[in-house]
């Protein structure tokens, strides 16, 4: 199976670095590789990165400084330790520098993925607990989780991300919840206690940006009557969300990119640079690698503000949140006509959900989805009840002809019956255990027994 776990292999030999990249590859590990510690460094920072298998002994920077190094940057990335030398003192050195264990070359497949295993054990308890809190957190407010492979490697990326105090990039199709994904980031901070201050930079009037992004003092301008405290101010030691970053006027990138190297805003017409603690995240739908080559967006400035990157990927490429977003959804739109309030779905509207390719991604779904909670009349929402352009996705009846009674299934049936199929095949090669199926399968535990349950599938 596929292990959701990213590893680092850092070994000055390049045999024991193909060695091992062939071992947990096949484990199922998503692995990369560096020579030495300022290679493995540099791809530490980005931020992707679950676990480091590290050599102690290397020329030049040494594995325990590598340690060193990346906790001094904040982040939690895990450490394994190798080493030819088992000397008590070697050992206890790692540990110090914050190395959760090590290991005695020449190594053994079974000891590297036995302590492997643990290691993800404790990392993933590590993701549960960041989780529950968060949970907590954002009770009352906008939070849903999602199962699928893809935003559950997003969210513990930016739980590692939060951790520093860097500018993160995230890219991604319109609708797919930048927004929100940029507010976690801040609620996991040390700077949650400080604002989030958004702005869309598409939707300021360009002779305007300038005021707004780093304020005004009386009198700079027709019409500037009063002082005004600008974005960045708002959002001192705090995070200043920039969305379509894209759409920045080329000399207010100038501007971002001064403010972002030397932490300090002049106000327009005032002489006097002010410090600012503000942590920036940014988004686009762009490219702003080809904005670069076009020459629209400095290049500088797209390295400043691209230290750390999270790509979203689009709804359709991640089907297994479609369940959950739908129920979400219409739990929170049931919760604003009222306390008794329940919204459901008819087996027909559900399938055209699942089956459509939603272009407005997450967004188009909830617009969808609280168009479809005022118009039906009972609950119960229809086909009818939901866009248009959702009609053409709906289930036919499939008629076999092998004149058996009961031989007509509509679409959503079959499927169930292949999913079920699906499910069980993986519980039997987890030999019945089926916390470990729901892993390989992508969702949660609660939501496979909920599918077993529909199919009559007895518990064990």
């Amino acid at each position: 199976m596929d292990n959701l776990l990213q590893i680092l292999v850092v070994d000055d030999e390049p045999a024991i670095r193909q060695v091992l990249m062939g071992m947990l590859s096949r484990a199922g590990y998503a692995v990369e590789q560096a020579a030495d510690g300022d290679d493995a460094l540099e791809l530490i920072e980005k931020g992707s990165f679950d676990l480091v298998l590290s050599d102690i002994k290397m020329p030049g920077m040494s594995g325990i400084e590598l340690v060193r190094r990346v906790r001094a940057l904040g982040l939690d990335t895990q450490f394994l330790m190798m080493t030819a030398f088992a000397s008590m003192d070697t050992a206890i050195e790692a540990m110090r520098a914050g190395a959760y264990d090590y290991l005695i070359k020449p190594l053994r497949k079974e000891d590297v993925l036995r302590r492997l295993e643990q290691l993800g054990n404790v990392i993933r308890l590590q993701d549960e607990n960041r989780t529950l809190r968060q949970i907590a957190r954002a009770s009352g407010k906008d939070f849903c989780p999602l199962g699928s492979p893809a935003m559950r490697r997003i969210e513990r990326q930016i739980q590692k991300i939060a951790a520093t105090d860097h500018t993160v990039l995230i890219t991604g199709e319109s609708g797919t919840g930048k927004s929100v994904h940029a507010r976690s980031i801040h609620a996991a901070s040390g700077r949650s206690s400080g604002l989030f201050v958004p702005v869309n930079c598409g939707s300021i009037p360009e002779q305007l940006l300038e005021s707004e992004f780093f304020g005004h003092v009386k009198g700079a301008f027709t019409g500037a009557d009063r002082i005004k405290k600008g974005l960045f101010v708002q959002a001192d030691h705090g995070t200043l969300f920039l969305d379509e970053i894209g759409e920045l006027p080329h000399h207010l990138q100038v501007k971002l990119l001064h403010v972002l190297e030397q932490h300090q805003v002049r106000p327009v017409g005032s002489e006097v640079f002010r410090k600012v603690d503000v942590r920036i995240v940014a988004a686009t739908n762009k490219d702003l690698q080809g904005m670069v080559r076009d020459g629209t967006f400095r290049e500088d400035l797209y390295f400043r503000l691209n230290v750390f990157n999270i790509h979203i990927p689009p709804l359709r490429e991640r089907p297994q949140d479609l369940e959950s977003l739908v129920d979400y959804f219409l739990s929170r739109n049931a919760a604003k006509f009222g306390d008794n309030v329940v919204f459901s779905l008819v087996a027909e509207a559900r399938d055209a959900i699942m089956t459509y390719h939603w272009p407005g991604n997450t967004r188009e779904l909830e617009n969808a989805l609280e168009r479809a909670s005022v118009l039906t009349e009972d609950g119960i929402i229809g086909l009818g009840d939901l866009p248009d352009v959702l009609a053409q996705f709906a289930p036919q009846t499939v008629v076999t002809d092998n004149n058996q009674q009961g031989s007509s299934q509509t679409l959503r049936e079959r499927m169930q019956e292949i999913e079920t199929q699906i499910m069980l095949e993986v519980i039997n090669t987890c030999q019945g255990d089926r916390k470990q199926a729901a892993k390989i399968l992508g969702i949660g535990l609660s939501s496979l027994y909920r599918k077993l349950e529909l199919a009559n599938v007895p518990k064990l």
